[in-house]
């Protein structure tokens, strides 16, 4: 198995990087995250890594730290969720926002991803709900009080009006965990409200 690999950046495009090690360039699929963290071309560069090795094919997948290698892997232990996905759902939303997206139900960001339906999001987030925590997101607390907000009575009532209004369910059950939790479900819309201006 490559771990990572280290070397000189000499191609980029939308979807993939090649990085000269020592005279030899590897082509590793990346994420849109991925992407944006990188160097400019010629310049040294770091990645963690993922081989995956089929009947007619070996693929490598390169990423920018372990955590979203980490999220990669346990998106891969989804059923019917391949590399490509994993990597397009990487590419649409990092690994705290998918972790966040998985704690408040977000089948909609999820599905927002290329190539990915409603069926494969709702199992990510069914397989995975329990597994979060091991992301690598920096707060688990945040993540705690999100799943908890996207349950509560009123905070439910109150992220489902916000999500009527066009706002992701993962937007609003993050500002909805940090409201007072006694609150009735208008003035948790209000105080929502204030903190998306």
């Amino acid at each position: 198995m490559i771990y990572s690999i280290s070397g000189k950046l000499i191609y980029s495009d939308l979807s993939a990087v090649a990085i000269d090690v020592n005279g030899v360039a590897f082509k590793c699929t990346v994420s849109n995250y991925t992407l944006s963290h990188l160097p400019s071309v010629n310049e040294a560069v770091s990645l963690f890594t993922f081989l995956n090795v089929r009947e007619d094919a070996m693929e490598l997948y390169g990423f920018v730290n372990k955590e979203e290698l980490e999220c990669f892997k346990l998106l891969l232990s989804v059923s019917g969720i391949g590399p490509k996905a994993a990597i397009n759902i990487l590419s649409q939303l990092t690994p705290d926002k998918l972790a966040i997206a998985i704690a408040s139900k977000d089948i909609r960001s999820i599905q927002a991803a290329q190539g990915i339906g409603k069926k494969s999001a709702e199992r990510v987030v069914l397989e995975l709900k329990d597994k979060i925590g091991t992301f690598g997101f920096e707060d688990n607390d945040v993540i705690e009080e999100v799943g908890q907000a996207s349950q509560a009575g009123s905070s439910k009532e109150a992220i489902e009006a916000l999500v009527s209004l066009g706002y992701s369910q993962s937007e609003a059950a993050q500002i909805i965990s940090k409201a007072d939790k006694s609150l009735s479900t208008e003035d948790l819309i209000k105080f929502a409200l204030k903190q998306m201006l």
